[in-house]
């Protein structure tokens, strides 16, 4: 130990290793000429901290930085100049802390987010309640403020790295929607995710080709389970989103008029489809072979109806050799053959129930020779394909 001339000094390993234990019940205090307003405190014990020591309109204010040795002396010289910085700009850091300490972490943002706004606004909020935990969820300790620009930029390469450059962008929409919410309920803060570039997309042009017609009618009637076999013909041949046909009710069904009146669609709207005379028979069919229960397609699950037919959709592909082909790109399969059957714009916008004409323009880019109109006459076609 030595003895001290002077409380003011440069500080080094050496001479804070060497500093005397104040008396019982006192502490020492020295301070860093090179940083004006670092000091460390010692204690009997022998404990010792870096605090930044300021005033701030007049009032004395100490800032603990951290422990020596542990914190070196120029992670403390540079801890306490960022603390000056805010002192200089009118702030009190120990201020900041107890703002930061009773702010709201991601997870109970997004909680409020889902309870307050998703479940009542967004068709697919149980996108949300899936898919935010599963890639969010290691930051869900933190504080909305803690989480950086960087942070999420990091997050959105990672995500197209390893699931794509799709999933990548929606679940940047989403960030952004938590945190607008929060701003919107009084959070006073910055989005990370502003500023974050969404990947450029490319726009989805697969449909099924006249030369994978047979083969997937074949497999597709070779299909052993009713329901999926089933479901795969209504969703082709009424070009409907997946979400409204495993949910497709008796009750919206009226077969002496021919046609399907769902209630609401992703986009808010009803939606009124013509169903042909292939589907009008599917539906005969299961009507009489199970009855006029509230799901035409129902399932083992929560819900009562089916959920996710990936494992069938998957042996009906396997079984026709066809790659590369999901689900939704049915959808867009009545679209390629209206198209090709002479429909307009507004005709396929129409029967598929999009909003807008932007939604349809994919189809007049697709190489198709025009014949007729309709969506019986395109559902014709295709069954014309294969001899049906």
């Amino acid at each position: 130990m030595i003895k001290l001339p002077n409380k003011n000094f440069n500080f080094t390993k050496k001479s804070l290793d060497l500093l005397p234990l104040p008396k019982a019940g006192k502490r020492l205090y020295v301070y860093d000429i090179k940083v004006r307003g670092l000091e460390l405190m010692v204690t009997e014990q022998g404990s010792k901290s870096f605090k930044v020591y300021r005033k701030l309109n007049d009032k004395p204010i100490r800032i603990t930085l951290g422990k020596y040795p542990e914190m070196t002396i120029e992670q403390a010289r540079h801890g306490a100049q960022k603390v000056i910085a805010e002192f200089l700009k009118g702030k009190n850091p120990n201020e900041e802390k107890k703002k930061l300490r009773a702010e709201t972490t991601l997870e109970e943002q997004f909680s409020f987010y889902m309870n307050r706004h998703s479940k009542h606004n967004n068709k697919t909020w149980k996108s949300d309640e899936r898919d935010v935990p599963r890639f969010l969820g290691y930051l869900f300790h933190r504080k909305l403020s803690a989480i950086s620009k960087h942070d999420i930029q990091i997050l959105h390469e990672k995500i197209r790295q390893e699931n794509g450059l799709y999933q990548a962008n929606r679940l940047l929409d989403r960030i952004k929607a938590i945190y607008n919410k929060g701003i919107e309920w009084g959070w006073e803060g910055i989005n990370p995710a502003y500023g974050v570039k969404k990947f450029k997309e490319k726009s989805r042009e697969r449909f099924l080709h006249p030369d994978e017609l047979p083969r997937f009618f074949e497999s597709l009637d070779a299909e052993p389970n009713d329901t999926i076999r089933d479901y795969v013909y209504v969703s082709l041949f009424t070009g409907v989103r997946k979400s409204n046909v495993i949910a497709m009710r008796w009750e919206d069904i009226h077969l002496e008029r021919q046609e399907w009146l769902i209630p609401e669609t992703k986009n808010g709207e009803s939606l009124r489809v013509h169903l042909v005379d292939t589907v009008l028979d599917i539906l005969q069919s299961r009507l009489e072979k199970y009855g006029k229960k509230e799901w035409v397609f129902e399932g083992p699950g929560v819900t009562g109806h089916l959920i996710e037919p990936k494992a069938g959709w998957k042996r009906i592909l396997d079984r026709a050799g066809i790659k590369d082909l999901r689900l939704h790109d049915l959808r867009r399969t009545l679209g390629s053959w209206q198209a090709a059957t002479g429909a307009n714009s507004f005709m396929i916008g129409r029967s598929l129930g999009h909003k807008s004409s932007q939604s349809t323009a994919v189809y007049a880019r697709l190489n198709i020779d025009p014949v007729r109109e309709s969506v019986e006459k395109a559902t014709q076609a295709m069954l014309q394909v294969v001899g049906k």
